[in-house]
């Protein structure tokens, strides 16, 4: 059987750090990918949108985010480089959804995997609700 896939956010990612609404929602999407029934696919910078939503929370010192970078480098996603295709969906579908070229570059992965795509960002999924779900429907 092949394993599920999923692309996830740095609004979801962010939330594995953090004890806030959606944080519990967030962790299940963790633990399936920890327990590999879960594949999570992820465009490059998930890794500096997630540290700077921890460095922009004041909760975090030096320290305590280059433990979350190093945590982060460790989880092993499928990550995807800024390339062609993907590349140009992103900027078509900032401009189709009228969403940020960051939000855009989770939406073009989605896409072009088939899968779902999965924020804690209400607004992007209002916008772009073929390709994403909210992490709090996880729990539904």
């Amino acid at each position: 059987m092949e394993k599920q896939k999923a692309v996830a956010d740095a609004s979801v990612v962010a939330k594995w750090f953090l004890n806030e609404e959606f944080s519990e929602e967030a962790r299940l999407l963790r633990d399936s990918f920890v327990k590999d029934e879960l594949a999570i696919s992820v465009p490059s910078l998930l890794f500096y949108e997630t540290l700077n939503a921890l460095r922009y929370t004041g909760l975090y010192n030096f320290e305590e985010l280059a433990s979350a970078a190093r945590s982060l480098s460790k989880y092993g996603f499928d990550v995807w480089e800024p390339r062609s295709r993907i590349y140009e969906e992103t900027a078509k579908m900032s401009l189709q959804y009228d969403i940020s070229v960051y939000d855009a570059a989770y939406v073009a992965l989605a896409s072009y995997l088939g899968t779902t795509l999965y924020t804690a960002d209400l607004e992007l999924v209002q916008k772009a609700p073929e390709y994403s779900k909210h992490v709090k429907d996880l729990m539904a």
